[in-house]
């Protein structure tokens, strides 16, 4: 899910610098310095990379391990003194660091959007640096595989061509398959996120069971083309529905058994597109899908990460409380102008209050703003499954962990399973899947601080029920 509104309506984290004692005149801060950064309950592992220039200028890139962006060049590299200022425009990203007397370590504020945090970055050698950047992910899949993968294109609306990957069996079928979907913000085809790669694992593991996977970079993403900024889950359900009427076209693939496999949003688009009947869809999973309301997950998913990260309880009350009104003029202001404006004027009262100053940091509101007034956050925010899931009568999955913090299980497990039966469907199954997170991985909090420090990428339980339902459907042979 994307980041959430309630969450940065919390207290921003800024860090007073201790004194420091200057450096020699000769240090250097040429090398390369390494640091995690903790953003929305998530951590994320950064490398500045800084080299000298023959004038005694320097210049630099930016690594963001954890999101798989490397070598990103600087706009501005300037030490003055003990202090040193690094600058990337196009992120909006500044990071002023203060050289500790050991010359090893740059103790500073990094601040992005608005937001502002301490940030530590530690020098580090080349062997470091490796040792600091790896992952183990040993779900990964390695070469050589038992089926075929496929570069493809095909169409969506006017304007968005999409790109992906279709793995299939061996044989020459014709095949069952799956098409992913993946869950909210910009997403490839692999869904990667924090080194990991879900779609790619299950894309692997349910080939390796005679099942073709079609997964796709979102429009606007890697290589599919059209704009991500201005679309909503319609949109993006639109695209799946060219996915799977790109299927339908093909001799190798079982027309009769073609479904669905979304995850987070993507669990909330599959039934917008199954609900057709000309859409094809033979069934559908939903992996941490929504049952309830984007407001009412939005709540619970705040209030669970905000308690699991030790937020007080006054604080996340206050944060709840003021979520709650900007959620009601959302749902009750038409005029787009005069949405960004309300809304404007109540972000800059929580946030004032929330930090006890008069004039709150214009940067941190207006990026609130945009983020809460964009066409998909209204979609998200206003949107109920439970109409779409009472007109799905294809078999379902559906599917999420007991410690999911960002689709909480109880409720929206219950309110799928209540609108499915409402709708008179007669093949649905909802399963809570113990100790597993948002991302399906085995955790022991669910928070989302956890994601990238876990190896596992999809537990093997939650991939062999997923794995064995689809082949019950479709009518293969279960493998031993």
């Amino acid at each position: 899910m994307r980041a959430l509104v309630a969450a940065l309506l919390l207290p921003a984290a800024l860090a007073a610098q201790s004194p420091v004692t200057p450096m020699p005149a000769d240090a250097s801060v040429a090398g390369a310095w390494l640091g995690a950064l903790n953003a929305g309950g998530i951590r994320l592992r950064f490398g500045v990379n800084v080299r000298a220039r023959p004038d005694g200028t320097f210049e630099g890139t930016l690594d963001s391990f954890d999101q798989g962006v490397m070598g990103l060049r600087l706009d501005s590299v300037a030490r003055s003194g003990d202090t040193l200022r690094v600058v990337l425009n196009a992120a909006q990203i500044r990071y002023l660091g203060v050289l500790t007397p050991d010359g090893k370590s740059l103790a500073g504020t990094w601040s992005q959007g608005g937001g502002v945090t301490a940030l530590v970055l530690s020098k580090a050698d080349s062997a470091a640096r490796a040792a600091f950047a790896t992952r183990r992910r040993p779900q990964e899949p390695r070469p050589p595989f038992p089926y075929e993968a496929q570069e493809v294109t095909f169409p969506s609306v006017t304007g968005v061509t999409l790109a992906g990957t279709l793995t299939m069996p061996k044989g020459d079928g014709p095949h069952p398959a799956v098409v992913l979907v993946s869950g909210s913000g910009p997403q490839d085809r692999d869904e990667q996120l924090l080194g990991h790669r879900p779609f790619w694992v299950l894309a692997d593991y349910l080939t390796r069971r005679g099942i073709a996977v079609l997964r796709y970079d979102d429009r606007g993403v890697g290589r599919s083309t059209g704009r991500f900024v201005d679309a909503t889950s319609e949109d993006f359900a639109d695209d799946t529905r060219a996915a799977v009427a790109f299927l339908h076209k093909r001799s190798d693939i079982d027309a009769a058994h073609i479904g669905i496999a979304g995850h987070s949003e993507g669990g909330l688009i599959a039934p917008l597109v199954a609900r057709d009947p000309a859409a094809g869809v033979g069934f559908i999973v939903m992996l941490a899908g929504p049952g309830v309301p984007g407001d009412s997950i939005l709540l619970l998913q705040a209030e669970l990460i905000a308690k699991v990260g030790g937020t007080p309880d006054s604080v996340r009350a206050r944060a709840r409380a003021g979520s709650r009104r900007i959620y009601d003029i959302i749902r009750e202001e038409r005029d787009t102008v005069a949405l960004a404006r309300r809304v404007r004027e109540e972000a800059r009262a929580i946030v004032a209050s929330a930090n006890n100053v008069p004039r709150p940091d214009s940067a941190m509101v207006e990026m609130q703003v945009r983020q809460i007034t964009s066409p998909w956050f209204r979609y998200f925010l206003t949107h109920d499954p439970r109409p779409v899931l009472r007109d799905v009568k294809v078999p379902v999955l559906a599917v999420n962990g007991t410690l999911d913090l960002q689709v909480p299980y109880a409720d929206n497990l219950a309110a799928i399973k209540a609108a499915l039966a409402a709708g008179g469907n007669r093949d649905h199954t909802e399963l809570a899947l113990p100790s597993l997170n948002h991302l399906l991985q085995t955790t022991k909090t669910g928070a989302p601080s956890e994601y990238a420090d876990i190896e596992e990428t999809f537990a093997p339980s939650a991939l062999q029920i997923i794995g064995d339902w689809i082949v019950q459907r479709v009518g293969l042979k279960p493998k031993s």
